[in-house]
């Protein structure tokens, strides 16, 4: 399906002067400026109804912090209306762990409506009456999804057209393929007494090709067993590599 352009992303915060932030300069920064992806930050708290301009409230059942009160956070959505083709997503800890796959699916659609959670976190009702999904950068915990979002933003931003300065930059890095990315070189030649792998300085790009692949398998195996599993299970007769120690 194509989308209509840009590309947009709609956020959700307590905190809107924190957007762009750093997706205002560089790739992502020279992008929003030629108008090649959009991006709208809206200030939750403008749909609090009492004088306060309460957001939260104490969890029920007691315990420490406060939580995103429902009411207040729905009608932050609904006040956005956001077509039903676009994702719905709440950037918190217990979502499902954000991956360059998932990344690739957002580029390639309208943009996402991100919620940044604060406090304790949002009131489950919310989360259900209004369909978001749960993501999660890390497994850690943040002060709160704005920092989560930017990551999350600034990932795919960069592969939307246009972006990156080569169109294969985003198709030979790490996670693109399953696999970490191999290690990079550039001059000076010699560095500290160490050179440039004879390689990848041949002219031949065959044997090039074959060493990225080797050293990619080989950090993958090494550094993430968990993503290589995956990555030997995809191949047929895929063997572990050798670490470099091992001759």
């Amino acid at each position: 399906m194509t989308y209509p352009s840009p590309w947009r992303a709609t956020v959700l915060t307590l905190f809107p002067e924190m957007f762009p932030g750093p997706l205002g300069v560089s790739l992502a920064g020279r992008a929003l400026a030629s108008g090649l992806w959009q991006i709208e930050a809206r200030d939750i708290r403008a749909s609090a109804t009492d004088r306060h301009r309460s957001v939260d409230d104490t969890p029920a059942g007691g315990g420490p912090g406060m939580v995103l009160r429902a009411d207040v956070l729905a009608a932050a959505i609904d006040a956005a209306e956001i077509g039903s083709e676009r994702p719905r997503l709440l950037m918190s800890p217990r979502g499902r762990p954000l991956t360059q796959a998932r990344v690739t699916e957002l580029a390639r659609g309208p943009g996402p409506l991100i919620v940044c959670g604060r406090f304790e976190g949002v009131d489950q009702r919310v989360i259900d009456g209004r369909a978001l999904e749960e993501v999660s950068i890390g497994d850690y915990v943040l002060s709160g999804g704005e920092i989560a979002a930017l990551a999350l933003i600034d990932a795919c931003v960069r592969l939307l057209p246009g972006v990156m300065g080569k169109e294969t930059s985003g198709t030979e890095e790490s996670f693109s393929d399953g696999l970490l990315e191999y290690p990079q070189y550039t001059r000076p030649q010699l560095f500290e007494g160490v050179p440039i792998p004879a390689i990848l300085t041949s002219g031949d790009h065959a044997k090039v090709a074959a060493w990225r692949r080797a050293e990619s398998e080989a950090l993958t195996a090494s550094r993430r067993p968990d993503l290589w599993g995956k990555a030997a299970n995809r191949g047929s007769g895929q063997k572990t590599p050798k670490n470099k120690t091992d001759g």
